[in-house]
């Protein structure tokens, strides 16, 4: 049997330039969990055309950890809200997981959103009515799972990122780094391929942030995609790849 939602509930619920190596699929070899060609997203402002991505195509393999860079105004929000599939690409093709994502209809993305992309904000996002047994089961509750199935699922991942011991506590009785551990917990919790991650050290101090971007690390090393924005160099430094944005477009990609 299914448990019905704690209440209240809160709303809460992103060209390749001349010269420039991206990684690519081998001949044969796994095909991508995200591609992207020739993606644009323009927005009319008044009589004034904004064109925040300008032409990107990207390939990001399965299991790959990537940064996101740039400065304000390059289109690092907007291309998140695209791989997240909060938005639409004005024009290009943007697939996710052998899904062409321009094709789908608002509840189609929101399925595609709930199975296949997990986020973690700057923020928490955190339900603070809901303890973190409850905010950590939340997506499970949208997809219909059994309520003890549920919540083991959720002691699993609490144990995971070291919070077994914090299953009844409310986020206000939380760390800042504790509650980010909650909501990656939460972003794991339906085991989506991608993870999603916007400035997630951005609210943390410097020692917290690195225990956060380790236990990413070890997330991408037991095989889960990472996608992360961030603006720190040192953050970037722990992914295997890095793109830097300018004015919409790739700017460089850097990687080892």
């Amino acid at each position: 049997m299914t448990r019905s939602l704690p209440a209240p509930v809160a709303a809460a619920a992103a060209t390749k330039p001349a010269g420039q190596d991206l990684p690519l699929p081998t001949p044969g070899g796994p095909r991508p969990l995200v591609k992207l060609e020739a993606v644009e997203k323009v927005y009319q402002m008044g009589a004034t055309e904004v064109r925040a991505l300008d032409g990107i195509s990207l390939d990001i393999m399965p299991g790959a950890f990537w940064a996101i860079m740039g400065p304000s105004g390059s289109g690092k929000s907007t291309l998140l809200n695209l791989l997240g599939c909060l938005d639409r690409p004005t024009a290009g093709q943007y697939v996710l997981n052998g899904q062409n994502v321009g094709q789908m209809d608002d509840d189609a993305l929101s399925e595609l959103r709930l199975r296949e992309l997990g986020f973690v904000f700057q923020s928490f996002n955190l339900i603070p009515q809901l303890t973190v047994r409850e905010n950590i089961e939340l997506p499970l509750f949208y997809l219909g799972w059994d309520a003890h199935v549920s919540a083991a699922r959720a002691a699993e991942l609490a144990e995971r990122v070291g919070l077994k011991d914090r299953l009844t506590h409310r986020p206000t009785q939380l760390s800042g780094g504790q509650q980010q551990r909650v909501a990656i917990a939460r972003a794991l919790v339906n085991d989506p391929p991608v993870l999603l991650a916007d400035e997630p050290t951005g609210n943390l101090d410097t020692a917290t942030g690195e225990q956060i971007m380790a236990l990413l690390g070890e997330l991408n090393a037991s095989g889960k995609t990472i996608i992360m924005v961030t603006h720190e160099s040192d953050i970037a430094a722990h992914a295997r790849f890095r793109l830097h944005l300018r004015d919409g477009r790739i700017d460089r990609v850097e990687g080892r």
